[in-house]
């Protein structure tokens, strides 16, 4: 285990175990399901629209107007993959005999933390790789949310080890801990 969590850790608490996301390029999850659609219509439409207004010589300010929408869908398109297996890549899991850690250095550096107590819900979503959120998920306490949609880690408000390879183990270290928990 990284000896980089010891400043972390409270007297007498044990690093069970330290993990990362997988970091594979595109990682698809539920949501692609709507936003690859989406991202196609509206990346088309961008193209097709700055396409005709440069060919035919449109005003400028036609030009200029459809700059934004043209970016915006090729990231919908493609660059939010690369900016999600960056944050991926970047981002470290722990979990201790009484916490839960998530450590990203992607936009600057930040740490969460969540203590585990038998009253944490766990849900548990299998998978090639498996996501396990802690707490409430998002799409269950904002379920027409859309900005909860290609979140990875906190975006939504959501506490999850997203994409673990290792899920299965660490659901039942997180079990054993609520097990352990003697608090009311």
């Amino acid at each position: 285990m990284s000896a980089g969590w010891s400043p972390y850790l409270d007297a007498g608490e044990t690093l069970l175990w330290e993990g990362r996301p997988d970091a594979r390029l595109f990682l698809l999850r539920k949501a692609d399901a709507m936003l690859i659609p989406f991202s196609i219509a509206w990346g088309g439409f961008a193209i097709f629209w700055n396409a005709g207004v440069w060919s035919m010589g449109a005003p400028l300010f036609f030009k200029l107007w459809g700059l934004p929408f043209l970016v915006i869908g090729l990231y919908m398109i493609i660059g939010r993959f690369f900016i999600d297996q960056m944050i991926r890549a970047k981002t470290v899991y722990a979990l201790s005999d009484r916490r839960a850690f998530i450590a990203t250095s992607a936009f600057g550096r930040s740490m969460r933390e969540m203590t585990i107590s038998k009253h944490t819900q766990l849900t548990y979503l299998p998978g090639n790789t498996t996501t396990l959120v802690l707490g409430t998920p998002a799409s269950t306490r904002r379920p027409n949310d859309m900005r909860s949609m290609g979140q990875w880690h906190g975006a939504s408000g959501e506490f999850a080890f997203r994409a673990i390879p290792d899920g299965e183990a660490v659901y039942r270290m997180l079990r054993d801990i609520q097990d352990k928990d003697t608090s009311a």
